[in-house]
């Protein structure tokens, strides 16, 4: 495995985050835009993630949006096109199939992924949306303006699999995830849910290896999203 690190944008603090599997083939890519509420990302849903897609040949890129002082919503979006572009541009020499290239966002960073896969010319092929905020509920604790990607939902939208709990106190089901996936079902656009009875907001991947940099918190069925997901995107044309 090569990691590098390249700068997208010097004056926005935009950079991405390179695991590169050395293989004779191109692999599928996933780009990871990690949650924390514009404040500094964690291993949890950025590295550990990362590496945990390289186990199941794919190609991973951590995008570090702008956050912190230089945090704000559009550009944080505008650093998604700009991360598929480089990947795209370099896709032979990151060993990476342009046609098979995705996006997956955990809270915050699920709002940006899924306002991206429903950009008109997207270059998403999948989008993997964990436990997401969808609306501008959060803005005040976040410090940004965004908007309620529900509303951007077409009948073109990336096809989509979301996960999250029952119990989730932040971005709570009835406010977030279900609107955007009745937003998904009347515009027919593909999509697999899974709302899970235990497990919450943060969580990660849910087992032992994000638990240990993520105050221990585990639950091992909320890790089923994973291998579901994992199943689900082997099925996509």
């Amino acid at each position: 495995m090569d990691f590098k690190q390249i700068t997208l944008d010097e004056v926005n603090d935009t950079k991405l985050d390179i695991y590169n599997s050395d293989t004779d083939v191109a692999l599928p890519g996933v780009v990871i835009l990690p949650g924390g509420s514009y404040k500094p990302f964690k291993q949890r849903d950025s590295e550990r993630v990362a590496l945990t897609f390289l186990t199941q040949s794919y190609q991973a890129f951590v995008l570090e949006y702008p956050i912190n002082d230089k945090k704000n919503y559009q550009l944080a979006k505008k650093s998604i096109s700009t991360a598929f572009d480089y990947i795209i541009k370099h896709a032979k020499a990151l060993k990476v199939n342009p046609k098979k290239i995705g996006i997956i966002g955990f809270s915050a960073g699920g709002q940006l992924a899924a306002a991206y896969s429903c950009e008109k010319g997207t270059q998403a092929k999948f989008a993997v949306l964990g436990y997401p905020v969808v609306n501008q509920a959060l803005d005040e604790k976040m410090g940004i303006q965004s908007e309620d990607v529900s509303k951007l939902v077409t009948k073109d939208t990336t096809p989509t699999f979301i996960f999250g709990a029952r119990e989730d106190g932040l971005a709570p089901y009835v406010d977030h995830i279900q609107p955007y996936t009745t937003a998904l079902f009347k515009n027919d656009v593909p999509f697999e849910l899974h709302v899970f009875g235990s497990g919450g907001h943060g969580y990660s991947l849910g087992n032992k290896y994000t638990a240990i940099v993520n105050g221990d918190r585990a639950d091992v069925h909320f890790a089923k999203w994973f291998p579901l997901c994992l199943e689900w995107l082997n099925q996509l044309d």
